[in-house]
């Protein structure tokens, strides 16, 4: 079993050999400059958008003071936004109306929540979630379908709901560490590959006497 190329903006070959259009390697579509996606991480879409870093991160502009960052090997359904701290409003004065962004002068300035959102390695973010400003995701955490999501995620945890909460953790604490300490998503191309098998098969050992 290999890898899709991480080059290719169409990672899914269909069985009459052609592209499926709906499924794209953001690292290849993404050209924003506060829009960072790691390698193999793919977003799919049943309407897929010219645009899609303004699809997925809509309050996200050129001239935002955040960034939105996420890492290797993400998985993002269809439906999924990020609302980064653009979106958000002031929330310390008399009114939350934001005055500023309406006087050309001062809107650049204007940005009373610049706090990042970071998506780790490997986490899959299900159908319609919505990541609220500044949501810290760890690498292996399962976001699930419709869930609302801010604050800190735990590394492999799975959080449903809204407000979204854990539901559970995907391993014991005692495995969580040994897969951080391997970060596999970040192991050579051909060592990930001899390692398909094991991360398949959930096989930690086997993964740990193939780590480099």
């Amino acid at each position: 079993m290999h890898l899709p190329d991480p080059s290719q903006r169409y990672p899914i070959t269909l069985p009459d050999g052609s592209a499926h259009k709906g499924t794209v390697f953001l690292s290849q579509v993404i050209d924003h400059p506060k829009f960072h996606a790691g390698a193999y991480t793919y977003a799919s879409d049943f309407n897929p958008p010219q645009d899609w870093a303004s699809h997925l991160a809509p309050y996200l502009f050129p001239f935002s003071q955040e960034t939105l960052s996420i890492g290797k090997f993400c998985q993002i359904a269809h439906g999924v936004r990020f609302l980064t701290s653009s979106a958000n409003h002031a929330q310390d004065g008399l009114s939350c109306y934001p005055f500023p962004v309406f006087d050309p002068a001062n809107m650049q300035a204007y940005q009373p929540d610049t706090r990042d959102t970071s998506i780790g390695n490997d986490v899959w973010i299900g159908y319609g979630a919505l990541i609220l400003p500044g949501a810290r995701i760890g690498n292996g955490a399962i976001i699930g379908a419709g869930a609302v999501v801010g604050g800190t995620v735990p590394d492999y945890s799975v959080v449903t709901g809204n407000p979204g909460t854990v539901a559970r953790l995907r391993f014991s604490p005692d495995d969580v560490a040994r897969l951080l300490a391997l970060a596999w998503w970040d192991w050579p191309v051909t060592l990930i590959e001899h390692a398909l098998q094991a991360i398949l098969k959930g096989d930690i050992a086997a993964l740990e006497h193939l780590a480099p």
